[in-house]
């Protein structure tokens, strides 16, 4: 049988909801491994089926994983150093976000740079 979503609520900002099925769960003879109630209470977060996602990617490739430190984790790094290594300057999601992109930004700047030179970089952004 398939759960029945019950309600769905708000919590720390992100839409909860909740699934349960008190009949299949009174029928089954594991509910004692499973819960000391009535039925087993499933809450789902609202995007939770794109990490549920991600993580069958991450199953089918394990590979993936090994190849991160190569690519992003130096890029993070060289960020990190150029900020203080410390902490984002502004206070606030919003804020944060644009800090975050403008680093990054400057960062791809300047790889752009240091691969097609100057000249090749000032007539790209020019169109």
């Amino acid at each position: 049988q398939q759960l029945q979503k019950r309600f769905a609520r708000v919590e720390g900002g992100k839409l909860i909801s909740v699934y349960f099925n008190q009949k299949a769960c009174s029928a089954c003879p594991s509910r004692p491994l499973c819960t000391a109630g009535k039925e087993k209470r499933i809450r789902r977060w609202e995007h939770e089926a794109v990490l549920d996602a991600m993580e069958r990617r991450l199953q089918a490739m394990p590979e993936a994983m090994a190849v991160r430190p190569c690519t992003v984790e130096h890029v993070f790094g060289t960020i990190k150093g150029w900020m203080g290594a410390t902490h984002f300057r502004t206070r606030g999601l919003k804020h944060v976000a644009t800090e975050a992109s403008l680093a990054i930004l400057a960062y791809n700047m300047k790889r752009a740079i240091a691969v097609a030179g100057v000249a090749s970089t000032l007539k790209a952004i020019a169109g």
